[in-house]
C-alpha cells in the first residue's frame, strides 16, 4: 500500500503529468458544459412548441374564419414533430448537431418536407461537436501518450533504471503499477466530472456505467499500445514521435479514408434528389386531367373512393390527392435512401471492431440515442403522425363536410414516443 501511495505522490509532483491531468480535467468540464449548453437550447426550443403552435393555429383559424372548406385548414396549417433529446445526448451530441430535431408538416407531400433541409452527408461528419464524445475519442489519448511515453525511458534516460534491477521486486511489476496509477488518474479526470453532470441530468446508473465502461475500454487500448511501443528501449522522444502518428493514423487518417471508401461502395443519392423529384411528379399534376389523377389516387386508396365526383371548380381533395401520388411516386426512391442510409450505417459500426474511435463514437452515439439509427426513427413517427394529418383532413374534404372553427383544435397532436 505504501508504494502506491508513493506512485501516486510521484505521479502529482512531476511537473508536465500534473499539468496534462489539470489540463484534461480542465477541458473534460469544458466539454461537458459544450454539451449540457447545447441540449439545454434544443428543449428551450422544444418547449416554446406547445405555445408557437397554439398562437399560429389561431392565427390560421382567424384568417379562414368564415371559410368551411377544410381544404384552406389543410393548405395553411403547419403542424409541429419534435424529437426530445435523451439525457444522456449532451455526452454524444450526434445526429442532432447536423439533423432537424424540430420539424413543422403540413397534410400535403411529406417527402419533400422531410428532406428539404437533407443537404449534409452525416457518414462523413467524422469530428462533429466538441462534446463528451469528442474529448474520449479524440483528445484523450493525446493525454495517454503524454503520461505513458516515457513510462520506462525516463528511468532510462536518468540512470535509475539500473538502480531499480538491483531491488528485489521485478522491474515489469514497478512499470505496471506505474501504468496503472496513470491510466486510472487519466480515467479520474474524464470519468468524475461526467458523472456529476450525468447524475444533475438524470442519466440512469446502467447507462453512466455503459459510458464509463466504454471510457475505460478505449483509455486500456490506447494504454495498451503506448506499452508496446515503449518496451522496445527507445527513447522519451521517439516514443512520443510514433505514439503521436499511431494516433493520426488510428483517430484521423484511416477513419476518413475508410468513411470515403463506404460512401464509395455503397452510393446513395441526397435528400433533396428526393424532394426534387417529388416537386416534379406534384408539378406535372397540373397538366394532365384531374381525373387521371383522381382515379390513380382511388386505386390506392379505394376507402375514399365513394366521394362525390369533381366538379369543374376547384377542389382541395383533387390537390390533395396529386400531392400524396407524388409521395408515392417517390416512395421507392425514399426507400432506397433509407436502406443506402442504414447500409452505411452498419458498414461503420461494424468498422468500429476494426478502429477503436470509429467504434468509440458509434457506441456512445448509441446509448444517447443520437445516432443515425435514432434519427431515422424519428422521421418514422413523423410519417406516423403525417398519416393521422391526412386522415383527419379528408374525413371533411372527401365527404364534403363542412370545416368548422372547433374543428381546428381538434386536429392530432404530434407524439414523440
Amino acid at each position: 500500500m505504501n508504494l502506491w501511495r508513493y506512485e501516486w505522490r510521484l505521479l502529482l509532483r512531476s511537473r508536465i503529468p500534473a499539468i496534462g491531468l489539470l489540463v484534461l480535467t480542465a477541458l473534460t468540464v469544458a466539454s461537458l458544459v459544450s454539451g449540457v449548453q447545447r441540449i439545454d437550447s434544443q428543449r428551450e426550443a422544444i418547449a416554446r412548441i406547445a405555445t408557437l403552435q397554439a398562437a399560429d393555429s389561431a392565427a390560421v383559424a382567424a384568417a379562414h374564419g368564415k371559410s368551411t372548406d377544410a381544404g384552406q385548414a389543410a393548405y395553411y396549417s403547419f403542424h409541429s414533430t419534435w424529437n426530445p433529446p435523451s439525457a444522456l445526448s449532451f455526452a454524444a451530441v450526434g445526429m442532432r448537431d447536423v439533423a432537424p430535431f424540430m420539424l413543422r408538416v403540413r397534410a400535403l407531400g411529406l417527402e419533400a418536407q422531410i428532406h428539404d433541409g437533407d443537404v449534409f452527408n452525416p457518414e462523413l461528419a467524422l469530428a462533429g461537436r466538441f462534446d463528451f464524445a469528442f474529448l474520449l475519442t479524440f483528445l484523450l489519448p493525446v493525454f495517454v501518450i503524454v503520461l505513458f511515453h516515457d513510462l520506462r525511458s525516463n528511468e532510462t534516460e536518468s540512470g535509475r533504471e539500473r538502480m531499480l534491477r538491483s531491488l528485489p521486486m521485478g522491474l515489469g511489476r514497478l512499470y505496471l503499477r506505474k501504468a496503472m496509477v496513470r491510466a486510472l488518474a487519466l480515467l479520474a479526470c474524464v470519468g468524475v466530472p461526467f458523472m456529476v453532470v450525468a447524475l444533475q441530468q438524470g442519466v440512469t446508473l446502467s447507462k453512466i456505467a455503459g459510458v464509463l465502461g466504454l471510457a475505460t475500454a478505449y483509455l486500456v487500448f490506447w494504454a495498451g499500445l503506448s506499452l508496446l511501443v515503449t518496451r522496445h528501449g527507445w527513447s522519451s522522444a521517439t516514443n512520443a514521435a510514433t505514439l503521436a502518428a499511431s494516433w493520426v493514423a488510428i483517430a484521423l487518417v484511416l477513419p476518413a479514408l475508410a468513411h470515403v471508401a463506404i460512401e464509395r461502395a455503397i452510393p446513395v443519392d441526397q435528400g433533396a434528389e428526393i424532394a426534387r423529384a417529388q416537386r416534379e411528379a406534384v408539378n406535372r399534376a397540373w397538366d394532365i386531367p384531374r381525373e387521371d389523377t383522381m382515379k390513380r389516387f382511388y386505386a390506392r386508396y379505394p376507402e375514399w373512393s365513394d366521394s362525390p365526383p369533381l366538379g369543374t371548380a376547384f377542389h382541395y381533395k383533387w390537390y390533395l390527392a396529386f400531392h400524396q401520388n407524388g409521395d408515392d411516386d417517390v416512395a421507392q426512391m425514399a426507400a432506397d435512401y433509407r436502406a443506402g442510409i442504414e447500409h452505411r450505417s452498419v458498414a461503420a459500426s461494424n468498422l468500429g471492431w476494426l478502429l477503436p474511435p470509429v467504434g468509440m463514437q458509434a457506441a456512445l452515439t448509441r446509448l444517447a440515442d443520437t445516432d443515425m439509427q435514432a434519427h431515422l426513427a424519428y422521421q418514422d413517427r413523423i410519417r406516423a403522425y403525417h398519416a393521422d394529418l391526412r386522415v383527419y383532413y379528408y374525413r371533411f374534404l372527401f365527404r364534403d363536410e363542412p370545416f368548422r372553427q372547433a374543428d381546428y383544435s381538434r386536429a392530432p397532436v404530434f407524439e414523440p414516443d
